[in-house]
């Protein structure tokens, strides 16, 4: 039997003393520990939500540094007053991620010397990174996990052995089949809404995938070639788009 499983859900795994930490858009929580303990099988393992218990906050890699001992990569790890901190694994310029039981966050911020500061920036930033983080659960059953760029964002280990939908993604990275990837949409002029096509000479190149609050597409790279359209003014239903090409690309 082959499976060809499409993205279902996206999270960080953190292995603790005792366990692991799950970490997740908060709104995707209850669907994810249904989803586990279907997989789980008969394995001894539970689940539990601590959503209203813990809280993720970032902070900036010079923070980290501070903090950490160790050399700096994606996904480094480190620890502040048993708080589990990392880098984040898709990109480095998103910082660094400590998470902290909510009671005791206040005090982490102080004794951290940190400031609090408008979560937009930080959204802002991964919009021009090209890294989808609201309302995910749009992407869900639609597009493979490749599409979504995790071949480029530390999401895939291609040595890894057999896993749902391993087949099919090995077989799209080794024989370049890549055709299509999910990137960000700057409104021009006008509003963009949930699977409205985007032109190029009057062809079809992609669709939206998110509209709100930040527009990401699912976008064709090759026929016609992406570099043919990035930064171009683009008809999207009846407004006017940018496709933006992150640097990773």
């Amino acid at each position: 039997m082959r499976w060809f499983k499409k993205l279902i859900k996206l999270f960080f795994v953190l292995k603790l003393k005792d366990g692991y930490l799950l970490e997740c858009e908060k709104k995707s929580t209850t669907e994810i520990i249904k989803l586990l303990n279907f997989y789980k099988l008969r394995s001894k393992v539970n689940f539990i939500d601590l959503s209203e218990k813990y809280v993720a906050a970032v902070i900036s890699l010079e923070k980290f540094k501070e903090i950490s001992a160790s050399n700096l990569s994606k996904g480094s790890t480190a620890s502040y007053r048993n708080d589990p901190i990392y880098v984040d694994p898709r990109n480095h310029k998103l910082g660094a991620k400590i998470i902290s039981k909510l009671e005791n966050i206040h005090l982490t911020i102080k004794k951290l010397n940190l400031k609090i500061t408008d979560k937009k920036k930080y959204y802002n930033k991964s919009f021009e990174l090209g890294i989808p983080q609201i309302n995910l659960n749009k992407l869900k059953n639609k597009i493979f996990g490749i599409e979504n760029n995790l071949d480029e964002l530390n999401g895939i280990d291609f040595k890894k052995g057999c896993y749902v939908g391993q087949e099919n993604t090995s077989r799209i990275k080794l024989r370049n089949k890549l055709r299509r990837r999910i990137l960000p949409v700057q409104k021009v002029a006008g509003e963009v809404y949930e699977n409205d096509i985007i032109k190029y000479k009057d062809t079809d190149i992609g669709k939206i995938m998110i509209d709100k609050p930040y527009s990401f597409a699912l976008i064709k790279v090759v026929e016609p070639d992406l570099k043919e359209f990035t930064n171009t003014e683009l008809m999207c239903g009846n407004s006017k788009v940018k496709i933006l090409k992150p640097e990773w690309i």
